[in-house]
């Protein structure tokens, strides 16, 4: 019994709930949809009449209610859309089917347009018959010009990538496969995209790298880092060799998913043979470099060890003869011995010039000292020379500075007309930085007689780069020229 009571008690306040509910008034509608100012919302009569204006209505078109009520909605539709009756064909599909949808172009008072996207809704009594129509217009002109801006843009970055002929650029998707194929990879592999668009981009991968399953291997590394560069051996479709660099991206969307991969080939060959032909000439310049010091050394040691001495063994009996000899004849040996004298110190210069022993002391810094006083000395020409090493560069760097130091040096007493000369080393980035400059007439041309690419010049590039370094000439701040050159410390870096 009372569980009866209690049905009764729920169906009675179900029903009181029912009755309660009280539906919105009639104008609520109204209210909401003239509180839409986005849409323009508005309703026509069977024959396409506006007979409602919305506040958005006349915010997107520019008309205020009284201009437009009693007006064929064909106001709107441009010259265009009038001569194929494109208004009536919409109502006539609305008619027919319930509704129209649509994006176009359409005119607001002043004669302006803008993009519109189009609701026609037919309206029927409970007769079925046709009431009217309730139409949605929203200005979509932004969205549109967004649109076109970005398909403007997607369409000139397929143009920039299609017209790129030195590089192959192509994009994979996640597996590997081509998916988009550039005129410069056509040029470059020698496919077209016929060929390759669904083909696995392994194809282009010499056996060697197959078997070690390195174009699956790029992909990872590119998935896991990002990116993946690499210099190697590809094949084109010929079968024929290219040396090429490689960068693989992987490609994510705003999930962080992996959608493909873009992948830029450039063949690399020609500088690779150029650098390989650089690298082979630098070891020959390398060697000949190596064997001249050798030879240079040993003729240095062996005027020392054998003329040199030999003279002034000549010279000690020359001496002993003079004091021997009467007056009238000891004179004539007396010049004999100075004679002797004096081919020993050019011997003892020709043996600096050939090998200072200051060098094999480990004593750089003397060895131009010494270098400077005597090519300066007899031209009036006054140096400085300053030095801030670290250490004393090992003894192949030592002979290849001092080298181009001589070079350069006896490049300024030939041409320079220079009264001041300056010579500064010093420790930088793991070498050492030598800088001579002069106060003579500057760089000239081949008719001034300093001309940029004077054998000498060329020596001196060839020795810097043959070491690992450079080597500049240019005009000095205070006029003049000024050499600057740089050599690496073995195991002591680079710039």
């Amino acid at each position: 019994m009372v569980h009866s009571d209690a049905m009764a008690a729920d169906q009675s306040a179900d029903q009181s709930v029912d009755t309660d509910f009280e539906r919105p008034p009639e104008d609520s509608y109204r209210l909401l949809v003239d509180s839409v100012v986005d849409y323009a919302i508005f309703m026509l009569d069977a024959t396409g009449r506006v007979v409602s204006w919305n506040p958005g209505a006349e915010r997107i078109k520019g008309y205020s209610a009284e201009e437009v009520l009693g007006r064929h909605f064909s106001v709107f539709y441009p010259a265009d859309d009038l001569a194929a009756r494109k208004p009536w064909h919409e109502l006539e599909v609305a008619a027919e089917v319930g509704r129209f949808e649509d994006e176009g172009w359409r005119l607001r008072k002043d004669g302006t347009r803008f993009w519109a996207n189009v609701i026609i809704t037919a309206l029927f009594e409970k007769s079925g018959s046709l009431r009217g129509f309730a139409k949605v217009t929203r200005d979509m002109t932004e969205r549109r010009r967004a649109e076109e801006a970005l398909k403007s843009s997607e369409e000139r970055f397929r143009l920039l990538v299609q017209g790129v002929l030195d590089y192959a650029i192509f994009m994979l998707d996640p597996a590997g496969r081509v998916v988009s194929w550039n005129a410069g990879a056509e040029r470059i592999k020698g496919y077209s995209a016929e060929d390759m668009l669904g083909e696995h981009f392994s194809v282009f991968y010499p056996p060697e790298d197959l078997v070690a399953r390195k174009p699956w291997r790029e992909l990872e590394v590119a998935v896991d880092v990002g990116r993946f560069e690499d210099e190697g051996w590809r094949l084109r479709k010929d079968g024929s060799r290219f040396w090429a660099n490689v960068v693989i991206t992987a490609l994510f969307d705003e999930s962080g998913r992996l959608r493909g991969f873009a992948k830029v080939t450039r063949d690399m060959t020609d500088r690779r043979r150029v650098e390989l032909t650089l690298s082979e000439q630098r070891r020959l310049v390398g060697h000949l470099v190596e064997a001249q010091e050798l030879e240079r050394r040993r003729i240095a040691w062996d005027v020392h060890d054998d003329s040199i001495q030999s003279m002034v063994a000549v010279g000690m009996r020359l001496q002993l003869l003079a004091n021997r000899l009467p007056d009238e004849d000891a004179a004539t040996v007396r010049r004999l011995d100075e004679a002797v004298r004096a081919s020993i110190g050019r011997l003892r210069n020709l043996v600096f010039r050939l090998r200072p022993p200051e060098l094999d002391r480990h004593s750089l810094v003397q060895a131009l000292d010494h270098y400077l006083t005597d090519v300066t000395g007899p031209l009036g020409i006054t140096y400085r020379l300053r030095h801030s090493l670290d250490h004393e560069p090992p003894v192949e760097s030592a002979i290849t500075i001092f080298r181009i130091c001589q070079e350069a040096l006896t490049n300024v007493r030939k041409h320079a007309q220079a009264s001041e000369l300056e010579v500064s080393l010093s420790s930088v980035d793991g070498g050492t930085l030598v800088e001579i400059t002069d106060d003579g007439v500057g760089v000239g041309t081949p008719s001034g007689g300093r001309a940029f690419e004077h054998f000498g010049m060329i020596e001196m590039r060839e020795r810097a780069e043959t070491a690992g370094g450079w080597w500049s000439l240019e005009g000095g701040a205070r006029g003049g020229t000024a050499v600057r050159f740089w050599v690496p410390t073995p195991n002591g870096g680079g710039p």
